[in-house]
């Protein structure tokens, strides 16, 4: 049930950006931005398919004695936690790419970007919490766009004004 609402969420998330970028954005790192990001889109889709498909399976008794059962969860797993995630880590090194070259988000945010990236390609076999990372990513920079925007667009809103006045 979550899953399809996480999913368009996600695709909010790649129109806000590319919304954001508008006519600065690359044409070679849009497309790998666009692709990879679609792709983790496709491969957490087929993944939540399967699982579907796994707990359907599960309760025929005859069925989920047999090696189908095992087979299906390490094919979700192949999906979601190995292609998935280095596709999501392709997103996020090709949208920090894109971010230096444009300078619309800091450097610091961009390396740190580069950073968790580098973390999903390397580490994701080690440990299953660590597909955690990009929905995280994910969330934190939603909020930075959100409430740097929020600033842009309304001056009496930002830091330096917000607060108790100390003076007439």
């Amino acid at each position: 049930m979550l899953a399809p609402l996480a999913g368009i969420a996600f695709l909010w998330f790649i129109g806000v950006v590319r919304d954001q970028l508008g006519d600065l954005e690359d044409r070679f790192f849009g497309s790998v931005f666009l692709g990879s990001g679609l792709l983790f889109l496709a491969m957490v889709a087929v993944s939540m398919a399967i699982a579907g498909a796994i707990l359907m399976i599960a309760e025929i008794p005859a069925m989920a004695s047999n090696g189908l059962v095992y087979f299906a969860r390490s094919l979700m797993l192949q999906v979601s936690n190995i292609w998935g995630v280095r596709f999501a880590a392709v997103f996020m090194i090709s949208l920090a790419t894109i971010w230096i070259r444009t300078r619309l988000m800091p450097r610091w945010l961009a390396l740190v970007t580069y950073l968790l990236a580098l973390i999903l390609l390397l580490v994701i076999s080690r440990s299953l919490w660590i597909t955690l990372v990009f929905p995280a990513w994910v969330f934190g920079i939603s909020m930075f766009i959100l409430i740097s925007t929020k600033f842009l667009a309304d001056p009496d809103n930002s830091p330096e004004n917000v607060g108790p006045s100390l003076g007439p």
